[in-house]
């Protein structure tokens, strides 16, 4: 994850000159060319982050599939050498193309999503070519996904990237092994916007985590890059 020096993954000071230097600096080092990150071929990221690519959709209306839709996951391109995993809880992700360019990397999407989501989504993603693994039945099931991705996909690495409620979630569960930071020579003090971990009364609630620093590296433009091991919730 990339953040403010005030703990925030999103807010006024992204977009700025400073900010997107220092996000093409975390980019370099999870997606780039001579990436840190390595064994990797995908990210997973939430809903909310997913709307940011995806835009407005609110409208759009999904019509009743003329035939069934076939049981089962649905890889729409085997081949594709970057995957972008969108974590859908409800079929609400209308994606209107099949991937997407973030900086110089072009990723296939694949959306995360439970067995209950409608037949007429699955088949709308489908129709545009996006694929989709289903982990659990009435509820996503992360830990199944993961395991999923790493079956289907072949890969032992994965990359999380947010936003606050995923990254908390996944936490919470025991499915990362590592936080990997950004820190942007930034702030902005905003109260509302989104910080690196956040509960949500639908999936988590709040406990002190601790964490064991690996590495501290400083980059370009006064970024910091830390590096911690999880280390797990603190009980006493």
């Amino acid at each position: 994850m990339h953040t403010l020096l005030n703990g925030k993954i999103d807010g006024i000071a992204n977009p700025t000159d400073i900010g997107m230097r220092s996000q093409k600096l975390y980019f370099d080092l999870m997606l780039g060319k001579d990436r840190y990150y390595s064994q990797h071929r995908s990210w997973i990221s939430g809903t909310g982050t997913s709307r940011a690519f995806l835009g407005d959709v609110s409208d759009v209306v999904l019509p009743e599939p003329t035939e069934p839709v076939p049981a089962g996951d649905f890889i729409a391109d085997p081949d594709a050498t970057m995957h972008y995993f969108a974590v859908d809880r409800k079929g609400s992700l209308k994606w209107d193309r099949s991937s997407f360019n973030y900086f110089d990397v072009e990723a296939h999407i694949v959306e995360l999503i439970p067995n209950y989501v409608s037949d007429a989504f699955k088949a709308h993603l489908r129709s545009v070519g996006v694929s989709y693994i289903i982990a659990g039945d009435s509820e996503l099931d992360m830990a199944e996904a993961v395991r999923k991705i790493g079956e289907v996909f072949h890969t032992e690495e994965i990359i999380l990237g947010g936003g606050g409620t995923l990254n908390w979630s996944m936490l919470r569960q025991g499915l990362c092994d590592e936080l990997s930071l950004v820190l942007m020579p930034t702030a902005d003090g905003e109260r509302h916007t989104h910080s690196l971990f956040e509960a949500n009364d639908d999936f988590t609630t709040p406990a002190p985590y601790e964490f064991a620093l690996k590495n501290v590296e400083a980059l370009e433009d006064g970024s910091v890059w830390l590096r911690y091991d999880v280390v797990g919730e603190i009980t006493e």
